[in-house]
């Protein structure tokens, strides 16, 4: 399926990661808004290749999800702040446990015990 061109667009650069946001039209001549996340990942030889994941946003649906997104995203600041918290970002980051945290044995983690096998006949 190929897609119509892009009527207004605006890109968002964050690290490795570029979103693009893309209003296009219906067959109807309506307009409808795609997200496309691209990351871009080294091959083992140095060339690069990008992984796309695209969402499709609907007139009728605008409204419910600008509150929802609105939501979400008030909720992550309130419960964490705007200051980045990562491993990525912040040199001094401590997982809160990996192979060499003091403490940590398997017996902390989740058992494979813990987990309910679940048969395709089952869903």
């Amino acid at each position: 399926m190929m897609e119509k061109e892009e009527i207004f667009s605006k890109v968002l650069r964050a690290g490795r990661r570029t979103y693009f946001f893309d209003v296009r039209a219906t067959k109807a001549d309506d307009y409808y808004l795609t997200i496309t996340e691209s990351k871009k990942f080294t091959n083992d030889d140095g060339s690069f290749h990008y992984k796309k994941h695209k969402i499709y946003i609907y007139k009728e649906d605008f409204a419910e999800f600008k509150d929802i997104l609105a939501e979400m995203t008030e909720y992550i600041i309130n419960e964490k702040g705007d200051e980045v918290i990562s491993e990525r970002h912040q040199k001094d980051f401590k997982k809160e446990y990996d192979d060499e945290t003091p403490g940590v044995t398997e017996a902390n983690l989740k058992s494979p015990e813990s987990f309910t096998d679940i048969e395709f006949d089952d869903i």
